[in-house]
């Protein structure tokens, strides 16, 4: 290698394909590690589902122009709905995702890989890095003889609870609510159960909702879940996990015994903030939805941490009864607040903006502005932002952790609720909202860390200590920055590629 990581001009250059599960949460963290790859000297491929890949230009009209970096598409095997529809920027059925993308995308995937080793001018295939859930990537690697490598954008500890699922069911312990409603035993700790290494302050009740409660959908689920661990424990050359070691260490000790090598590399969007200006694609997003850059100058206007930004992710849908529980609730605090609620974030309303009335935009005015989207990145690290009332999607959270930002929880589905408890009991960064959002609970919680009373404040000490250790470890010498390295020497740099045809 180069100085600065860049591959050995002598050498035949690395090609990299890239397949993130066709989800906004999913899309913007390998993108992310696909740049800083492409800047360590790889060639990358980035695969997006035509259905994302038609909301990514509508969002950033241009997706071409970058040597070395292209972009290609495969069908999801979904109906789609045409441009001109309303549907046609909206989040897809997580369910109906995973159903299509095991059960379709293998076969065109195949063909795709085929057409890139017979295109002049493009080094050959030498690697698939696919998405945690998207494993049938690893099975189109296996199949034309190259690396696979599986990329996990979400935290060590949900990996080793799916990984343990299996184990909790044959003893009982899950589902926690079956079909007749019987609760089972949830505020038990994992660690009860000779797990070792899983984190002292997670409860049966914080393991994934496909687990906890039994119905058709979730049973369906966890079966595809399984799946997808059991084939990135065996045929992954490598497992990256975009997390903290500082967060993690001890679960990150106990899955080296049981996985592939694993690389824990974040943030990645603090490694992306130390490339170079030049060049465009520092700067390339993967928002699926076009950013309202006024909130921007709306956070200028206002005080040093004095606002709350609240967020739900991109897959969150809430009901019109919680739309305004959550509403009443900023209103009530009396603080400022930036709140983006997305087109097709509330049930049965075809404008979510529309869905709030008037008298709470009479009654907020001045302090609070609702955006369909934002650059949330941005945001988070603004000097006005004092709170971030979130889903605890990983993405979310980590850009919470290293700006800084303490967390009011307010979990939803998956692996929410066990982020939330790691950020509330293992961390202290946050606290929990009951899924029964009430808006006296609302104003009662934002006070509490807005107004600083004595858990806010404790809750700001410990943020500032997060953001530190994050800064820390994408620093020259950092335990992100060493790893990073790491995987590019002992994994990509010394892969073969694939003769061509």
């Amino acid at each position: 290698m180069e100085a600065g990581g860049r591959c050995d001009a002598g050498k035949q250059q690395q090609h990299l394909v890239c397949l993130p599960f066709p989800a906004q949460g999913h899309v913007n963290p390998m993108l992310k590690f696909a740049i800083l790859l492409h800047h360590r000297g790889f060639h990358i491929t980035f695969v997006n589902t035509e259905y994302n890949h038609r909301r990514l230009l509508r969002a950033r009209h241009s997706l071409h122009g970058f040597p070395g970096f292209q972009f290609k598409t495969i069908p999801d095997g979904l109906s789609s709905p045409q441009d001109g529809d309303e549907e046609a920027n909206c989040t897809q059925d997580v369910r109906s995702l995973c159903d299509s993308t095991s059960k379709h995308c293998l076969a065109p995937f195949l063909r795709l890989l085929s057409d890139l080793n017979s295109s002049p001018g493009v080094p050959p295939v030498t690697c698939v890095v696919s998405d945690n859930i998207m494993s049938f990537g690893l099975v189109a690697a296996e199949e034309i003889g190259v690396a696979g490598v599986s990329f996990r954008p979400t935290t060590a500890c949900s990996f080793f609870c799916n990984a343990l699922l299996q184990r909790f069911r044959q003893k009982g312990l899950i589902p926690l609510k079956d079909s007749n409603g019987g609760i089972g035993d949830s505020d038990r700790v994992l660690a009860d159960f000779d797990v070792p290494g899983i984190s002292t302050s997670i409860r049966l009740r914080d393991l994934p909702t496909y687990a906890r409660i039994s119905n058709e959908v979730n049973t369906f689920i966890m079966s595809f879940i399984n799946t997808e661990t059991k084939r990135a424990l065996t045929k992954a050359s490598a497992i990256i996990f975009h997390t903290l070691d500082s967060l993690e260490h001890d679960t990150l000790e106990s899955l080296s015994a049981m996985c592939p090598p694993i690389y824990p590399i974040a943030p990645l969007h603090l490694l992306i903030d130390q490339l170079p200006d030049h060049g465009s694609l520092k700067f390339l997003g993967a928002n699926l939805w076009k950013e309202d850059l006024s909130c921007l100058q709306w956070l200028d206007s206002k005080a040093p941490s004095s606002v709350v930004y609240v967020n739900f992710g991109s897959v969150t849908v809430i009901t019109q009864r919680q739309l305004m529980e959550f509403a009443w609730g900023l209103a009530k605090s009396e603080q400022n607040f930036l709140w983006v609620v997305r087109s097709d974030g509330v049930m049965g309303e075809e404008s979510s903006n529309s869905a709030l009335p008037g008298e709470f935009y009479e009654e907020t005015k001045g302090r609070g502005i609702v955006v369909r989207w934002c650059p949330q990145e941005r945001v988070l690290k603004h000097r006005s932002t004092g709170a971030f009332l979130t889903h605890c999607g990983w993405n979310s959270m980590m850009e919470s952790i290293s700006s800084g930002v303490p967390m009011i929880c307010w979990p939803f589905f998956a692996d929410q609720h066990l982020n939330c408890r790691l950020a509330c009991a293992e961390w202290g960064v946050g606290v929990e909202i009951e899924s029964e959002v009430d808006r006296d609970e609302v104003e009662k919680v934002v006070r509490e860390v807005m107004d600083g009373g004595e858990k806010g404040e404790e809750m700001k000490v410990k943020a500032r200590e997060l953001k530190r250790k994050a800064e820390e470890a994408v620093g020259l010498g950092g335990s992100s920055h060493l790893i990073l390295d790491q995987l590019v020497k002992n994994v990509f740099s010394v892969l073969e590629p694939v003769s061509k045809a």
